[in-house]
């Protein structure tokens, strides 16, 4: 794609919307994707029930593991920036073949993930209808009405999108704190102990499948780069708010989930999760909270699913977006709304998609929950963590040759220790894949050949490309966004 030069990017056809994001922007358009308000209600339990009071210990040391490698990501951001933040990064690293398949399969991983929570706002919207006018409405209809509102918005540009997401984020983050606050002043179950975070307990060789479900709990921190050429104030602004979500996410969650550990008691927290797992934490509220609370934290579970949904559009229309730019994809996707600076085709394609996806599973009739959300999050999960692992690998590899001034912390120590970290992770995740599932064999053999096929089909059409158009293969993952000069906002598009 040829240079612009730095007044006119903000005017070129086929690019974002630069300086459009601070670092509040940043961290709210990630942490909304996260779903803290879902997750806690609707997904610790089942950590609760395969690591018991271990849990907020599990939550810091995948905190430290996502903190590794954040920093040789973040320092190979400094050179790549990106749209498309793991297929620019592995291209760079280990070759175009390889960061092509990495980009397929990260456009299945962001889709899978987005798709899927389709299901857990049609089932909480069914619950609270019914609850509030009696009525039986089907799933899908409240997902076909929040695919509508998320394509829209999605089309109306990421300042509107990063304005609600941050509305939505503090309140779903509120309600859990006055949980919190609830808890703690009425004294819990009168068990105060720190065992949840004694080495002894959260790395007990049992703990492994916990450890492979809280890794989950981080899906999407590293979003921030994807947004990076829309970032205000270049490679600084999306360094902040990646550490910032670290942080947030390391600690918040272990934070409230030692709440709730206090709200039961160490020793009897696991038995409560496997004798109730869907009503776990919000006994916790139904025990300690004002009644219309609880009410309003039902009502925020439904915009906690809606601001996930509109974080993962936005997240996958740049993954389109930068590989329709280049042509490893359709050039149509490259496409830009001339005044919002949206990516409106990759934004078509990827609601298409969905509305596809939702068809399918209500005509099928199978569960929204057990099976749209599950499997899509399972195959997303499994997508994340692989590209996790590939880019610590390509980070290495491209600090040490291209950048080893980094220093040898950042170029080698922390992406490698990292690797190492997400390549146990990931055999734990295989093993505990229907744990992650609720599925049979021919499900999780089919969730994971999603995944391999996604990326021979990369690593295929980059091979095509190198034989048939050697100048389009050239230009794979080449176009990065310039860091603007010191005392200037503006930044333009170029081709390293």
């Amino acid at each position: 794609m040829p240079g612009h030069p730095p007044g006119n990017a903000a005017t070129a056809p086929g690019t974002l919307a630069g300086n459009a994001m601070g670092t509040k922007d940043l961290v709210f358009t990630v942490l909304a994707a996260l779903a803290p308000l879902t997750l806690i209600v609707a997904v610790a339990p089942l950590h609760f029930l395969k690591g018991g009071a271990a849990v907020p210990g599990g939550y810091l040391v995948a905190g430290v593991v996502m903190a590794l490698f954040a920093v040789g990501f973040m320092t190979m951001s400094r050179y790549v920036r990106n749209a498309g933040a793991f297929y620019a990064t592995i291209a760079r690293g280990l070759g175009k073949p390889a960061g092509s398949g990495a980009a397929v399969l990260a456009v299945v991983a962001y889709n899978a993930l987005q798709i899927s929570t389709y299901g857990a706002l049609g089932v909480y919207a069914t619950e609270t209808f019914k609850n509030y006018f009696g009525r039986d409405v089907p799933w899908w209809v409240f997902a076909v009405v929040g695919l509508v509102f998320v394509g829209w918005l999605g089309y109306r540009g990421i300042h509107t999108s990063a304005r609600i997401l941050g509305a939505l984020l503090v309140l779903e983050t509120a309600v859990l704190v006055v949980l919190a606050a609830y808890v703690l002043l009425m004294g819990g179950s009168g068990d105060w102990s720190a065992t949840s975070f004694a080495p002894t307990r959260v790395f007990d060789p049992g703990n492994g499948a916990m450890f492979a479900l809280v890794a989950g709990a981080f899906m999407g921190f590293e979003a921030t780069a994807i947004f990076s050429e829309e970032a205000r104030g270049g490679i600084r602004t999306v360094r902040r708010a990646t550490y910032i979500a670290v942080g947030f996410i390391a600690v918040f969650y272990a934070f409230i989930t030692w709440v709730v550990v206090m709200a039961y008691g160490a020793d009897k927290i696991g038995a409560a999760a496997e004798a109730d797992p869907v009503n776990l934490v919000v006994a916790v509220f139904d025990r300690y909270v004002p009644a219309p609370i609880t009410e309003v934290m039902h009502i925020l579970l439904l915009t906690s699913a809606f601001a996930a949904l509109l974080a993962l559009h936005n997240a996958a229309n740049r993954y389109f977006f930068a590989m329709g730019r280049e042509g490893l994809l359709p050039r149509v996707l490259g496409r830009t709304h001339p005044r919002t600076k949206a990516p409106w085709a990759a934004g078509l394609v990827q609601t298409a998609l969905a509305a596809v996806a939702v068809v399918v599973f209500a005509v099928l009739g199978i569960d929204p929950y057990l099976g749209l959300l599950l499997w899509g999050s399972a195959l997303g999960f499994l997508g994340i963590i692989c590209l996790w692992a590939l880019c610590s690998l390509a980070i290495i590899r491209f600090l040490r040759r291209e950048a080893p001034q980094a220093g040898i912390f950042r170029t080698t120590v922390a992406p490698g220790l990292s690797f190492a970290a997400l390549a146990v992770v990931l055999f734990l995740v295989l093993s505990n894949l229907p744990l992650l599932t609720g599925a049979g064999t021919t499900t999780n053999i089919l969730i994971i050949g999603l995944g391999v096929a996604g990326i021979v089909a990369g690593v295929t059409r980059a091979l095509y490309l190198r034989a048939r158009a050697p100048r389009l293969y050239a230009g794979l993952a080449q176009t990065s966004v310039d860091e603007p000069p010191a005392g200037r906002r503006e930044t333009s598009v170029r081709n390293a």
